[in-house]
């Protein structure tokens, strides 16, 4: 066996050693808080009870809803959230007409600004909601979105 192929292999080995060292050192909680039942809920209401323990929103101006009237692709839908409510502790988004409407929660620290951009995925023409979560309740707004398929309306 040549130096090189010696130094290669010795490098695999490193590598390998490495990333199931790592692996280890991975907390098992991050994955055991995921709510899976909210994610895995088939309506928006029951997405909401299970995320955030409450489904009772008040539909409210103070949430800043940015999203297209008109998708051509559904895949890539951009979705602003911002929000001048006080005390936000998190900015939720749900697409309504998906099979599974929760779309994503972001948790926010009291010392960020209660604003996210992000893109979602629309199976069709529907409503996207974005809930704020506040310890006054919670503030929803929202907006129907077109989707198209190759830029015809359907």
């Amino acid at each position: 066996m040549t130096e090189t192929q010696l130094d290669t292999k010795r490098r695999l080995l490193l590598q390998g050693s490495l990333g199931v060292g790592l692996a280890a050192l991975l907390p098992t909680s991050v994955f055991a808080n995921w709510p899976q039942d909210a994610f895995k809920a088939e309506d928006k209401d029951g997405a909401l009870q299970a995320l955030l323990g409450n489904n009772a929103v008040e539909m409210s101006d103070a949430v800043d809803l940015k999203v297209p009237d008109i998708a051509e692709n559904g895949a890539q839908v951009p979705v602003t959230v911002e929000t001048e409510l006080a005390g936000v502790e998190s900015i939720t988004i749900l697409a309504t007409t998906n099979q599974n409407p929760l779309i994503a929660t972001f948790n926010i620290p009291e010392v960020a600004l209660p604003f996210i951009a992000t893109r979602i995925k629309m199976a069709e023409t529907g409503d996207v909601m974005a809930v704020v979560k506040t310890a006054n309740g919670l503030f929803a707004n929202t907006k129907t979105v077109q989707v198209t398929v190759g830029g015809c309306g359907t």
